[in-house]
Parts: C-alpha cells; sequence; structure tokens
C-alpha cells in the first residue's frame, strides 16, 4: 500500500526527533526515484531514504547500502551544490498531505545563513521532490512538468512552489465527533461501508477503510464508534509499525500503522520497533528484484541473442549430421553402378539391376544424372561418399563445441538472473568480452575497476564458505583461491556457482557441508525451487580440462547430498 495521511504522520513523529538538527553530509543518487542524504545527528550517523517510485514513494531511515552510478545524475549533482553543508531545522506535514518538508538553514555565496525548503511529495504517480529557494520559488525537481494537475502546478525552476491540490473530502484528522457522524448519515446502506468511507474522507487509505468496515461487521451500525477509536489514536499517538506476511509464503503483502485483521488466518502479522524498519524490510527485497530485472535486461537480451542463434546453427549442424548417416547407401549404389557400367547408356536418368549386397538380390533403382557419363555418376557418388564420411567427424566435433559452448550461455544466462549490483553485471559483461561474445568496448585510460570478491559466509561451526558470482571467478575459486584439501560442492545437472568449504587441514562437520550444500542450492538456477542434489567432493578431485570455458571442470569420487535453497540462512551467514 502506498504511505497515506495517516501513516506519514506517524513517520514524521518518529522521523522528527532524530532529524531536527541533523547536518547533511553527503547526497546520493542510487537509482532515478531514489535519493540518499547521509546525516550526522545527536544519534550517531544517519541515512535518509527518499524514494518517488510509483508504488514504492516513501521517506525513512536506512541501513541498507546501495550501489551508486558512476556519474551522478544532475539533479544530485545540484542537491550536492545545495543541501551538503545544510542543517535540518524542522520537518512537517502540511494540512496532512501526502508529503513531507524538510526545513534548511544553509549558507550562501557570502556566508549568510538563508532557508531552504525541500518537499517530498508521496502522490503516487505524481511523487517528485522539489528544492524550494528563500524566495518560495522552485530551484529544480526530480521531475519537471509543465502541468502536473493543471496551470496552477507547473513544476519548472523559477517558478513559485505550490502545494498539491487537495482533494474534496472531508479531513478525517480535522472532523469532529458531530461531523463524522452527520457524514455517516448520508450514507446509502446498499453501498459498501468501505466505498463509502473512501469516497467521504481525506486521509483514509483503501486498507484501512476495509479494516474499519470488517471491525464494524460490514455494516454502518458500529461504524462511528470504530471511526472514534482510529481518531483517539491518532491525536494520542498510539501507532502500531505492522507489517502483513502471506501465511503460505511469507512474503510481505501489505503494511500499516494499526493492526490489521481482516484477512484472518491467510496473513500472519509481524510488529516492528519502528516505521523505518518495517519500510526497509517491506521494499528492499521488492526493489533488489526490481534493480536486478533493470539494469540485468539489455545484458540478458543480448546473451539470448547468441544463445538463440548458437542453437538455430546446432539444429542445422545435427540435421547435416543425420544427413551423413547416408553415406553407405551413396557407396553401395556407386559400387553398384561401376558392376553394371556395360547396362548404363550416356543421357540415362536412372538404372535398375540386382542389389547383390542384399539376400534374394532384389531389384533395385539408381537415380542417375543425365548429362554425365555413366563412369561420371560413379565418380561423383564415391566423391559424395567421401565428403559425408570427412563430414561426419567435422560435424560431430563442432557440435560437441558447440553445446559446450550453450552450456556455457545458459550458465552466464543464470549469473545474470543471480547478479545482486551493476558490479557484478559489468563484470559479466568483461566475461563475456574476454571468451568473444560480446563486443569489447574502447574505453580511455582509466583505470580498471576493483573485481569484487567472491561471496564469503561463516558456518556454523566456523568453516568459510566462499561462493562465485560468475564463471570467471568459479574459475579462480577452483583453479587458485582453494586448496586441495578444501571441499568442492556444485549442484547436480543445473548451473550455479563453485562453492568452497575452507577445512585448514581439518575435516568439515556434517553440518558445515549441509549449510554450504544449501548456499550451492540458493546459488544456482533451482534457487526458486525445491530441493536439488549438491555433489561435493575434495577439490583435488576437480580438474579444468584444457581449453575449456570459463566454469567448466570435471569431476570424480564425488558424494552427493541433497540441499534446499534457503535465503534466511544465506543472509544469516553472510559475512
Amino acid at each position: 500500500m502506498p504511505l497515506d495521511a495517516i501513516a506519514l504522520h506517524a513517520l514524521r513523529r518518529e522521523l522528527a526527533p532524530v532529524l531536527e538538527g541533523a547536518k547533511i553530509d553527503k547526497v546520493q543518487q542510487p537509482e532515478r526515484d531514489l535519493l540518499l542524504l547521509s546525516l550526522r545527528t545527536n544519534c550517531g550517523n544517519k541515512k535518509l531514504l527518499i524514494a518517488c517510485g510509483t508504488g514504492s514513494a516513501r521517506v525513512h531511515l536506512t541501513d541498507l547500502s546501495r550501489e551508486n552510478p558512476a556519474e551522478p545524475p544532475m539533479f544530485c549533482m545540484l542537491l550536492r551544490k545545495h543541501l551538503v553543508g545544510a542543517r535540518i531545522t524542522a520537518l512537517r506535514q502540511p494540512e496532512m498531505e501526502r508529503m513531507l518538508v524538510l526545513e534548511l538553514e544553509v549558507r550562501d555565496e557570502l556566508g549568510d545563513p538563508v532557508s531552504k525548503n525541500l518537499a517530498v511529495e508521496l502522490i503516487g504517480r505524481s511523487s517528485n521532490v522539489v528544492l524550494v529557494g528563500t524566495d518560495g520559488r522552485i530551484v529544480d525537481c526530480l521531475r519537471r512538468s509543465d502541468h502536473a494537475g493543471g496551470e496552477q502546478r507547473a513544476l519548472l525552476p523559477g517558478l513559485i512552489y505550490r502545494l498539491p491540490p487537495t482533494q474534496q473530502k472531508r479531513s478525517f484528522w480535522d472532523s469532529d465527533e458531530a461531523s463524522r457522524r452527520a457524514v455517516l448519515e448520508k450514507a446509502d446502506p446498499a453501498q459498501p461501508p468501505e466505498r463509502f468511507l473512501l469516497d467521504s474522507f481525506a486521509g483514509l487509505s483503501p486498507l484501512v477503510c476495509r479494516e474499519l468496515a470488517f471491525r464494524s461487521g460490514g455494516g454502518y451500525q458500529t461504524l462511528p464508534e470504530q471511526l472514534d477509536a482510529l481518531h483517539e489514536c491518532i491525536e494520542n499517538g498510539e501507532f502500531q509499525p505492522v507489517m502483513l506476511l502471506d501465511t503460505d509464503s511469507g512474503k510481505p503483502l501489505d503494511f500499516s500503522f494499526m493492526p490489521i485483521r481482516q484477512y484472518g488466518p491467510a496473513a500472519t502479522a509481524r510488529v516492528f520497533a519502528s516505521f523505518s524498519e518495517l519500510l526497509d524490510a517491506f521494499y528492499e527485497r521488492r526493489e533488489r528484484e526490481e534493480h536486478r530485472r533493470r539494469h540485468s535486461h539489455e545484458l540478458q537480451r543480448r546473451v539470448k541473442t547468441v544463445r538463440d542463434r548458437l542453437e538455430r546453427k546446432l539444429a542445422a549442424q545435427r540435421i547435416e549430421l543425420a544427413r551423413t548417416l547416408e553415406r553407405d547407401m551413396i557407396r553401395k549404389q556407386a559400387e553398384l553402378l561401376t558392376a553394371n557400367l556395360y547396362r548404363v547408356k550416356k543421357g540415362q536418368t536412372a538404372l535398375s539391376c540386382e542389389d547383390y549386397y542384399e539376400p534374394g538380390c532384389p531389384t533395385v533403382t539408381i537415380t542417375l544424372d543425365p548429362l554425365k557419363t555413366p563412369q561420371q555418376n560413379a565418380a561423383a557418388m564415391f566423391r559424395e561418399y567421401n565428403k559425408l564420411k570427412n563430414a561426419q567427424s567435422h560435424l560431430t566435433g563442432l557440435i560437441e563445441q558447440g553445446e559446450a559452448q550453450l552450456y556455457y550461455l545458459n550458465s552466464v544466462l543464470d549469473e545474470i538472473e543471480r547478479a545482486e549490483g551493476e558490479k557484478e553485471l559489468a563484470e559479466l559483461r568483461c566475461e563475456l568480452a574476454e571468451t568473444g561474445y560480446l563486443k569489447t568496448q574502447k574505453k580511455g585510460k582509466s583505470a580498471k575497476a576493483k573485481a569484487l570478491p567472491p561471496l564469503r559466509y561463516r558456518s556454523d561451526d566456523g568453516f568459510e564458505i566462499l561462493v562465485g558470482r560468475n564463471n570467471l571467478q568459479n574459475d579462480e575459486l577452483t583453479t587458485k583461491l582453494g586448496r586441495r584439501t578444501d571441499y568442492w560442492l556444485h549442484t547436480q545437472k543445473v548451473h550455479g556457482s563453485h562453492v568452497i568449504v575452507r577445512c585448514e587441514g581439518m575435516e568439515p562437520s556434517e553440518l558445515s557441508l549441509a549449510q554450504a550444500a544449501s548456499l550451492a542450492a540458493y546459488h544456482s538456477q533451482g534457487r526458486g525451487g525445491g530441493k536439488l542434489a549438491v555433489d561435493y567432493t575434495m577439490l583435488r578431485n576437480v580438474k579444468k580440462p584444457a581449453g575449456a570455458l570459463p566454469g567448466k571442470v570435471v569431476y570424480t569420487d564425488y558424494r552427493t547430498i541433497v540441499a534446499e535453497p534457503d535465503e534466511a540462512l544465506a543472509e544469516r551467514l553472510k559475512r
């Protein structure tokens, strides 16, 4: 659900004591619709996240780190110019609107203190961040618009900033007991209560309206008491950060500032210590998957194009290979023609003769080229036979090579699906360029970006577990970083990362191997399914064939363990 006015009011009450008096040290823009303000507060260093994406607009403190682009966007540069060093003097919510305003004290070019505002509008698709100068004019905004709700709401630098237009409904926040009952007296009994509440009061979200209707038994009789109770909770500041989780899958469904009972046993409530923790937990997984999908789409498309071209080429080669199986028939016809040359005249289109290779010598018909002599027809057949004979061995090698390339490209596609950031995708691009599947881009003399280290985990028994992020890193783990006595794990018949359990001369416990196998299953193509078979062996039994593509190894003397991908375990063991 989007942050409604009441939830935003609760969030403002939580943030105000932390933000007021804080100094802005750094401004970052990891995504087009995402800003991060690094703050120095009385409670220590904090990070304030401001998101304006459709369906994810919010403001809250965050502990999660986010990857920044190599070049900051222009709006980020402008905010750095105006906000770095500024002090937040107040955090307010105008007229219970779905927006927050950070009042700032900054220094102008002469060093004199001046006031500016950073308005954060959290209004669905119209969400925006607007920097307002001392004179009330727009310095700039995240999304410029000529008519963002009418001519009076044009959002362009230099224009007077005006608040978003208010809804033509009675404000629930400003209503009293008598006015609420007066509104309810006009209700049509045939109209669902939740629909009537949503149409009549500003500040109530659809979720809250449904909850009030549920608590009143689906009718209007006890609805006034439910509205009074909610209004009293808001006045007293009695808010509870609650996330609703799907009981079966455990996925986040919704969140609110009050207990939600309408879903019954289908949803489980999880209470958080703060609204910032609630919003971090609710949006983190969804945004991570969306970020991965958006950034990996182009690379995925290019790899799929190469893979599909290779699949078509392999299909044609297999057809050619199947045709080479006809060569024995062609050789036999050539020998029969040679034995019956005396019976053939030039210009003849076919020869019927006895097939002395078969029992009973049945009569067969051999097609001839009328433009060739009998001797030339026989010679052409022998040449075709030799050609097909040579083609079989050549095509067999090409198909084996193509199947290895296809396996490699499918493994890269799996790694793109599991990549968690732009740096991992950049390393995959470099890997594809090194293997010749993508063209290398000409760059300047800038220093090469430092390669990402392998993922590091530590089992509950204290064994270090390393997981490769891509095929090149898999090779490095298996052939360089790992020791001969370490244990190596990989999912059976499924693309996935190489996993190393560092033993340091000791024998790993069953728990460590089981947790490493779960990590191998999680970092594989089958992470979204059920249990997987994972092979494990000592690293000395793993070899990389000469000339093999990155990530390709062979291994012997292995055992198999059945493991289930476990995201919670991976997060807990991560270092």
